[in-house]
């Protein structure tokens, strides 16, 4: 190469050394996000990354009260109660194991077996606050009022700001039927825990219930932005539409169908449209499934099986029928109307079924005997003669 130093053709191996050692470097791997879509977390998981230090010391209560406290976090009171069993074969002194114990066997809802270990957490020094109040809640759900009052006082005077005692004792004095007292032990719960849907909840549907629509809306709206796949609040928020003035039903039946999908088991939602429906004449098929729903969680909603059984025998269902009349003259004894519907039902229930099945003998008609001809009349009886023997 003529006009190029001879130092340039000493560079040259170590340039084409250089460059070749680039080529032959890794491409660079651009950088990639974790799709936290496929995280897993939460207290399941977390219960579940304790189970090999459980395999390691298997007689550390410690742990097994720590995944059982897990467990009922994550709804799964079985495997909870399997835990705390264990931990109390191994030490049956702990006061807070006979504690995780009631919580698990009140979550599986059986509540005697609750209380009996609640006595043996306190039996066993522990007294925290949230004893008292896990009894008072349990007496609620077994409608004992009065001691389910007591536990929350007491759990007050241990803890005076504790909001679950505060609302639990509203919904003892509203199951009581003194509603004032139960609005103002919620809003003061409220007023503590002011981003609780289930405590605005549970005044909307009071205050509809008290018929103040607009106070029971203003809650409503407030527990709507906070969960708004709440079915209990849409339906609240639907009822106010029925009770304020000038009403407008066709917002209520609105906010009562998403309620219902939403969350199936609001049975008021169910129960409402079934009224509306009736109301506009609407035939069966659009009355029965609502009332049927809504019956299955409360059998003593006003009207509803009365509109149920005739909506049954009107759509040609007359066994069904047959069974909701029944159910009425066991709720109404005495009740003429319902009595003649059990007879009159049960007549026509009785001609669908084949003779093997019949529960009273089958009466075939028969022609009546022929009517005999009217008889003669009777002839008079002709006058004697006088006699003339003398």
């Amino acid at each position: 190469m003529p006009g190029l130093p001879a130092f340039c053709f000493r560079l040259l191996p170590a340039l084409l050394l250089g460059a070749a050692a680039c080529d032959s470097a890794p491409a660079e791997r651009p950088d990639t996000f974790v799709n936290l879509a496929t995280v897993q977390s939460g207290p399941r998981v977390q219960a579940d990354e304790l189970d090999g230090a459980i395999r390691r010391q298997p007689r550390n209560t410690a742990l097994l009260a720590q995944r059982a406290t897990l467990r009922l976090a994550a709804g799964q009171p079985s495997a909870a109660l399997r835990d705390v069993s264990t931990a109390l074969d191994i030490d049956d002194s702990d006061g807070r194991l006979y504690f995780l114990q009631a919580q698990a066997l009140r979550a599986l809802n059986r509540l005697p077996e609750a209380l009996a270990a609640a006595r043996q957490a306190a039996a066993h020094q522990f007294a925290e606050p949230e004893l008292p109040l896990l009894v008072g809640e349990t007496h609620l759900a077994a409608r004992h009022y009065a001691a389910a009052l007591d536990n929350f006082d007491r759990t007050l005077r241990l803890d005076p700001d504790q909001p679950a005692a505060m609302f639990y004792k509203g919904l003892a004095y509203a199951a009581t039927g003194d509603t004032s007292t139960a609005l103002q032990y919620l809003q003061d719960a409220h007023s503590r825990e002011p981003r609780q849907p289930e405590i605005l909840h549970q005044l909307a549907f009071l205050l509809n219930a008290w018929r103040a629509p607009d106070d029971a809306a203003r809650y409503a709206r407030l527990g709507l932005r906070l969960d708004t796949a709440s079915g209990p609040l849409h339906y609240d928020y639907g009822r106010h539409f029925e009770l304020r003035t000038p009403p407008r039903p066709d917002s209520a039946l609105y906010y009562y169908r998403r309620a219902l999908q939403l969350d199936s088991t609001v049975y008021r939602a169910d129960y409402r449209l079934a009224l509306a429906a009736a109301a506009k004449g609407q035939r069966p098929p659009a009355i029965i499934p609502h009332l049927q729903r809504a019956l299955r969680r409360n059998p003593r909603l006003p009207q509803a099986r009365a509109l149920l059984a005739e909506a049954l025998e009107a759509q040609g269902r007359l066994p069904e029928a047959l069974t909701q009349y029944r159910l009425l003259v066991a709720e109404n004894p005495g009740n003429q109307h319902w009595t003649f519907k059990v007879w009159k039902v049960g007549q026509q229930v009785q001609l669908l079924l084949p003779d093997s099945l019949r529960t009273t003998p089958r009466y075939y008609y028969r022609r009546p005997a022929p009517v005999p001809a009217r008889p003669a009349p009777i002839a008079p009886i002709e006058p004697r003669k006088p006699s003339s023997g003398l």
